[in-house]
């Protein structure tokens, strides 16, 4: 527990109303009876030294992934990284390294299948090293920063290639920031990207993109149990393209980039035989250029969808991709997987609000409303409406949701109190008495708040204030674990039989799957 966390559950803990002396009670039975052991003092020295070591490489370790990464692309070649790793003070250290990788794919064990270092990987790869290796941690970590630092180099026309590169990348991921993002802005940013890097690096290339996602296959089960449905396509393709569903029984070669999870390249598609063309009015002397189809990985590396190009209108005789824009390419699907989960992840936090909220309100009829906020990113910290609920349940999920700013809504002070100290904020609004409580992300900051309204009545009676305190500890920790999940790099375990039915774990089944485990303990 951080102290506000602790000082906040104190607080729930003796309640309002609760006497001075009850509290001073409280706080000297506390003394009095947490104790530590020795050993546990230790440990937790132990680990408090280490964290700090860690957090002072964070940095470092940060900015050397960058400087290798020089494509944006999120992630970096595991055997080449150890190739030139086992130049490391001439070479005298390849015992330290191999054990360090070992102990690197026992912690990764998708390595062994992608080879791809993510920066989480990378900086626990060489915190391993600089464990295996013999003398101060501190000293072997900047060894390894200088020596893999200056193994990078580039040439200015690369190095300005690389900044523009990076700058559209990054405006892929932005255009999921927001709240009132949408999947449609994530699709225009990828073939923005796309477009800016064919003229400015790509000779001028008259490019088609697409991007399909896989989806069970309920339309024709016969035909195989997945489909690949294109959800997103460049403006001249989208008669041909959009919404065209792609079965593993048709031509063409995205089922085999979907299965072998790597990029396949067709330099001349006229002479494959194995292309499926959406446009069967094309003429066969048009039926030329070069394909590209790149799968979408997700964090545990399973393939989820295709990222797809082609210079079929180009009618240029050298249109060939180049390796450098193939490498361009997978940073834009791996920048695109970012976004596109990141949007993934703030619909299943809604839905587990959704959920929460469902399962309260037969419980605690004492309270006569529930709004849902989303904290927007930036200084400004605004709010964004999400989710509206009446004294009967009913809810209004707002597909055009409303911006709250601070300084427009002084009687709704308490809100962006809440967000500011990330702790639960109360009072009386027209009347009515208000509770907001927020709903924290991986750092304890708020990303959300509940603004429960429990009208004139002071506090609610025992067993709906108990009830409500239940749905916020499974609302919190259902959040928690899907704000997790992207960042972990190894498969989740399911609990509930609906959790196997598909690759994700939607909000509502989590949160089920909580209040089960919760009621489980307390038996």
């Amino acid at each position: 527990l951080t102290q506000p966390q602790f000082v906040q559950l104190m607080e729930t803990f003796v309640g309002q109303d609760s006497s001075l002396p009850t509290v001073k009670s409280l706080i000297a039975f506390i003394k009095e009876e947490y104790k530590q052991t020795e050993e546990e003092k230790m440990e937790q020295l132990e680990k408090v030294h280490h964290m700090s070591k860690v957090a002072q490489w964070k940095p470092l370790l940060e900015e050397l992934f960058a400087k290798w990464d020089t494509n944006g692309h999120g992630f970096l070649d595991l055997e080449e990284v150890d190739a030139v790793l086992s130049r490391f003070q001439g070479g005298r250290q390849k015992k330290a390294l191999m054990k360090a990788k070992e102990r690197l794919c026992y912690q990764y064990p998708q390595l062994s299948r992608v080879e791809k270092l993510s920066p989480k990987a990378f900086q626990t790869f060489l915190e391993l090293i600089a464990s295996e290796f013999t003398g101060s941690e501190d000293e072997t970590v900047a060894n390894l920063v200088t020596f893999l630092s200056t193994s990078v180099e580039q040439s200015q026309r690369e190095s300005l290639q690389s900044t523009a590169r990076r700058k559209w990348l990054q405006d892929i991921q932005q255009s999921a920031e927001s709240s009132r993002a949408s999947m449609e802005s994530v699709y225009r940013a990828v073939l923005r990207a796309i477009s800016q890097d064919a003229e400015a690096h790509g000779g001028n290339k008259k490019i088609s993109a697409y991007i399909a996602l896989l989806e069970e296959n309920q339309l024709c089960p016969e035909r195989g149990p997945l489909l690949l449905r294109y959800v997103a396509c460049t403006a001249d393709d989208a008669p041909h393209v959009l919404n065209q569903v792609l079965y593993r029984d048709m031509k063409g070669i995205s089922f085999a980039a979907v299965d072998e999870g790597r990029p396949i390249h067709v330099p001349k598609v006229q002479l494959h035989g194995n292309i499926h063309f959406w446009n069967r009015e094309r003429p066969v002397q048009e039926r030329e250029g070069s394909l590209l189809v790149l799968p979408l990985h997700d964090a545990h590396w399973r393939v989820f969808g295709i990222l797809g190009l082609d210079t079929l209108r180009d009618q240029r005789e050298k249109t060939i991709f180049l390796t450098h824009e193939i490498i361009f390419y997978q940073g834009v699907s791996h920048a695109f997987s970012k976004a596109y989960h990141r949007i993934c992840t703030r619909e299943n936090v809604l839905q587990v609000a959704v959920t929460a909220l469902d399962w309260l309100y037969p419980r605690t009829p004492s309270i006569h409303s529930v709004t849902v906020y989303l904290v927007e990113p930036g200084k400004d910290k605004a709010l964004c409406k999400m989710i509206t609920t009446d004294n009967k349940g009913q809810k209004e999920i707002h597909s055009s949701p409303v911006i709250l700013l601070r300084e427009q809504n002084l009687l709704r002070d308490y809100l962006f109190q809440c967000t500011e100290r990330s702790g639960v904020a109360l009072a009386a609004v027209c009347g009515e008495q208000h509770v907001a409580v927020p709903l924290q992300d991986l750092s304890r900051q708020a990303l959300g708040v509940f603004d429960i309204s429990i009208g004139h009545h002071k506090k609610l009676p025992p067993q709906e204030h108990k009830d409500l305190q239940k749905m916020l500890k499974v609302a919190q920790a259902a959040c928690l674990e899907i704000l997790q999940r992207p960042l972990e790099e190894t498969q989740p375990t399911p609990v509930l039989e609906a959790e196997l039915v598909a690759n994700t774990r939607p909000g509502g089944f989590l949160f089920h799957r909580l209040m089960l485990q919760d009621l489980r303990e307390c038996v």
